[in-house]
């Protein structure tokens, strides 16, 4: 049995010890309020039994696991259907930010309490004018003796309305002139449970409210929560979204396998199968599937330029399709209840998922630039 066997193994046996039907299967895309306190109960065992920081360095409370173990670990945590884990902000983009880029003083303050699941995260970059230009943020921060004054709003921040702290990108310094907009702005550290904040839940066509709003009037944070230095936020900010697309992907492309299997068993319940066409695109979404997961393996270890935003392009416009795909079996019969309002929650959250995480027109435009070596677009 080689190691990777014996973690896989290792990785089995704890969830089927611990994973309970009461969590099985619960949160995700569209449903992150769904179960939250039992799913956070979950994670903390997770957290405390070393598998939610699976990847961190070991002198930093990881396991320093090899990459293979971690797309291990994803693979099997998906295919058991084990909930949502509520700790992805923070310890997939908090902790490695921290760990690669933040003062001693910082990893000391946050890296346990990330590690153990104590403090929830939520993420403060898109605002209404700046959304995957983020560039054009305008939420600003001014240096008032030992402490930053913060004042704006972020947008479509998701979990903002159970987190304990947040990770804001805001302008300290003015853009110089003729140089690039993403100079001066820097990366803070904000406590969210203070009067100078106030968290509004924005509702969704789903009819939940997992996305929020959030203004900072006069918001204070301690000097020296700024991660780098100040006005050299940007690069902080890029290392943070890159952490972000690592090998949970893997499990997600798992999870997209484990709705297509639904969806095939609501076609045969439906009659839906009969129809040729409907046959064909199952089909299809198959082998899409089959070829996104085959490239993201492919890329995982050797990146190349826009790995990131390919992949992206790719899982959405699949999962988009898997939506529409359901809308037309579901037109076939009558469908159990439970099944009909889990497709059109997935439908509805789907049309989102070419938006958020940076909408796929900016992500061709990275392809462009980056792979194909197309003129940079002019942006105003």
């Amino acid at each position: 049995m080689t190691d990777d066997d014996a973690f896989r193994r290792e990785i089995r046996d704890w969830l089927a010890a611990e994973l309970t039907d009461e969590v099985r299967g619960t949160g995700g895309v569209g449903r992150e309020n769904q179960a939250f306190g039992q799913r956070l109960a979950f994670t903390r065992r997770l957290a405390a039994a070393g598998w939610s920081t699976l990847a961190w360095p070991v002198a930093h409370g990881g396991r320093g696991a090899s990459l293979s173990q971690q797309v291990i670990f994803h693979e099997e945590y998906a295919r058991a259907g084990a909930p949502s884990r509520v700790d992805h902000i923070g310890t997939t983009m908090v902790g490695p930010t921290l760990i690669d880029l933040g003062t001693p003083e910082q990893q000391r303050r946050f890296l346990p309490a990330l590690a153990a699941v104590e403090e929830l995260w939520c993420q403060g970059y898109s605002e209404p004018g700046a959304g995957s230009d983020l560039a054009g943020v305008t939420t600003r921060a001014r240096l008032d003796g030992d402490r930053w004054v913060l004042t704006g709003q972020k947008v479509w921040t998701s979990l903002a309305h159970v987190a304990d702290w947040c990770f804001v990108l805001a302008r300290t310094a003015p853009a110089p002139a003729g140089g690039p907009r993403s100079a001066g702005l820097s990366y803070l550290l904000v406590p969210m449970r203070q009067p100078g904040i106030t968290v509004r839940p924005i509702r969704q066509l789903t009819g939940d409210s997992e996305f929020n709003e959030v203004f900072f009037d006069d918001a204070v944070t301690e000097a020296g929560l700024v991660v780098g230095e100040p006005g050299q936020g940007w690069r902080v900010a890029m290392a943070t979204l890159a952490y972000e697309r690592g090998a949970a992907t893997v499990g997600q492309q798992i999870g997209f396998q484990r709705d297509l299997d639904d969806l095939v068993a609501v076609a045969r319940s439906t009659g839906a199968t009969a129809d040729p066409v409907l046959r064909e695109r199952l089909t299809r979404a198959w082998l899409d599937l089959t070829v996104l997961r085959t490239h993201t393996l492919r890329v995982l270890r050797e990146p190349p330029p826009a790995a990131s935003s390919v992949i992206k392009l790719l899982w959405t416009r699949w999962r988009q399709g898997l939506g529409e795909l359901a809308m037309d079996v579901l037109a076939h019969g009558d469908a159990d209840p439970a099944a009909v309002q889990r497709w059109q929650t997935y439908f509805l959250f789907s049309r989102a998922d070419t938006i958020y995480g940076g909408s796929n027109e900016i992500q061709r435009g990275i392809v462009a630039e980056r792979v194909l070596g197309l003129p940079r677009q002019a942006r105003g």
